[in-house]
């Protein structure tokens, strides 16, 4: 918490970049056998392990990739047939309580085993960096069956808004390098609120019956249509002081460039901490925020307390209690008891060229 009266800018510029999202639709009585949907979804094997040791050696070109490339493709091979619904799933384990194992473990039933990427072992930006280049260099080098893959895949997110928000910042770095197309997400809700789920039809809670619901789930993701979704560039600067415990969405920069045109109200520290970040269905200040990041620190130290959607909401409960809408203000001092007193809101129009400041309500608690 920044002390009190200490100026800090956060600009949400207009929109950096539009992912693609699946949407979800009714399949209800529709019925499909494990093997079908293994048969569809899962890589050939070269490509699997391809792009499993590109991540594990942080090289898509490493020699052991290259020859598992060469080893699959040598004289009197069969030549290996793309999968008609490639897809490659992440998923947050700790999200959804006792059914997150239990879920990558179905998961590795329905697919290889090296197509789910456990987000504690393997993170969103590695398999960008390192597995989907493998794809890129495979298919640039002629061979067809990746090329089809790179250009058909879709990717699956198993977990909160959180983890979902992860996911779809590190897959919008494909627009920024040209690395086209940028693969369309579905989500399996794991979270507590689940509301970027709730927003494009896939739930906003994990189903009861998930084991027999999960083919018709992943159906769904093959066969969905896509929808646009806009994403948000955010720049932070604060005064400096205790490293920031910054969650996955936001990266320390050496400096955030304000626009020359914005006035800044009082003097700015001669230190400050710069971050950098996309953020999605939104984008969080003041009480709303605490509570999050204190759940957040709670399910880390004491995993044991947040064992499904029941048990985080009822948490969420008690921190709205004790550190937002009753504590909080009064324990850390009256200068925080509402934003007007530490917020600065400015906005640029759509052709417009200025900035204009917004009001904050003296009862804006949170944003």
């Amino acid at each position: 918490m920044d002390p009190a009266g200490s100026p800090r800018q956060t600009a949400a510029s207009g929109r950096s970049s539009v992912i693609d999202s699946v949407r979800g639709f009714s399949l209800s009585g529709v019925r499909i056998s494990k093997e079908e949907v293994r048969k569809k979804i899962t890589f050939p094997e070269y490509l699997r392990r391809s792009m499993r040791e590109a991540i594990r050696a942080k090289n898509a070109g490493a020699s052991t990739v290259t020859r598992i490339h060469e080893a699959a493709h040598a004289e009197g091979e069969p030549a290996a047939e793309p999968a008609e619904w490639p897809m490659v799933v992440f998923i947050n384990s700790r999200s959804g309580g006792r059914h997150g194992p239990k879920l990558k473990a179905r998961l590795q039933e329905l697919m290889g085993e090296e197509q789910v990427f456990d987000l504690s072992t393997v993170k969103p930006h590695e398999f960008v960096q390192y597995g989907l280049a493998c794809l890129e260099s495979f298919a640039s080098s002629g061979d067809s069956c990746a090329k089809e893959t790179r250009e058909k895949l879709r990717i699956v997110v198993a977990g909160g808004d959180g983890t979902v928000g992860w996911v779809l910042g590190c897959l919008g770095e494909l627009n920024k390098r040209g690395r086209q197309p940028v693969p369309p997400t579905g989500v399996i809700p794991l979270g507590t609120g689940n509301d970027l789920s709730r927003s494009f039809g896939w739930g906003g809670s994990f189903p009861f019956n998930w084991k027999s619901s999960i083919k018709r789930t992943l159906d769904k993701i093959a066969h969905g249509p896509t929808s646009r979704l806009d994403s948000w560039q955010v720049s932070i600067s604060m005064p400096a002081g205790e490293e920031l415990d910054a969650p996955h969405s936001l990266k320390a920069i050496e400096e955030a460039l304000l626009d020359q045109e914005l006035e800044v109200e009082g003097e700015l520290p001669e230190k400050v901490s710069c971050y950098e970040g996309v953020f999605y269905n939104y984008f969080s200040i003041g009480m709303d925020a605490r509570v999050a990041h204190g759940f957040h620190h709670l399910r880390n130290e004491k995993p044991y307390l947040a064992r499904g959607p029941i048990s985080n909401k009822i948490i969420y409960s008690g921190y709205s209690c004790g550190q937002g809408w009753f504590c909080t203000p009064c324990s850390t001092g009256p200068d925080l008891r509402s934003l007007r007193n530490i917020l600065r809101i400015h906005v640029k129009r759509v052709n417009h060229s200025k900035w204009e400041q917004l009001p904050v309500p003296s009862r804006l608690f949170f944003l």
